[in-house]
């Protein structure tokens, strides 16, 4: 074991033995450093964000607010109302709309799936950028990756759970 560790646990004998002072004490010694920002060399953060079969790669910078998905607007890639709310839910929630740049590539799944994965990787990336920002996203649930994906179709099936029309004769 290192010294640091050895220390440490010597701390937390004498807190045992000495009672609920000593227990403050290397509570207060073993102070949190809060996370550092993770910023590239150009003042940009990354993230992956990832939803049913859809990934989402997304750099986010300080700026007016525009958001380009495959080098097309937001308003011509999400035509729906619906993707673009979904889209702008971490920056809302934060509110920080309006003041980052947000550039991602989508690859794989659906609009839907796509407009997730975007919103997954924004709200990593706003974490990165702040990571002040961390309980709030946690909060609305943006930094938790959904899962749920397509059951896949088994044999002797006519879909995943589905079963071919019984007939008698």
């Amino acid at each position: 074991m290192s010294e640091t560790t050895e220390t440490t646990l010597e701390n937390l004998d004498t807190a045992i033995a000495g009672g609920d002072d000593a227990v403050a004490a290397v509570a207060a010694d073993a102070t949190v450093t809060p996370a550092e920002p993770k910023i590239d060399e150009q003042g940009r953060s990354y993230a992956t964000g990832k939803r049913k079969n859809a990934i989402a790669r997304v750099w986010i910078k300080p700026g007016s607010g525009t958001i380009t998905v495959n080098g097309k607007n937001e308003e011509t890639f999400f035509a729906r109302p619906v993707l673009r709310m979904i889209l702008r839910q971490p920056l809302v929630a934060a509110e920080r709309n309006g003041q980052f740049d947000v550039v991602a590539t989508v690859s794989g799944g659906g609009l839907s799936g796509q407009a997730g994965a975007v919103r997954h990787g924004l709200s990593k990336a706003l974490t990165y950028y702040e990571p002040g920002l961390r309980p709030v996203l946690k909060k609305g649930g943006f930094l938790t990756r959904d899962s749920r994906v397509v059951e896949r179709k088994k044999y002797g099936r006519a879909k995943a759970r589905r079963s071919f029309q019984f007939s008698k004769r």
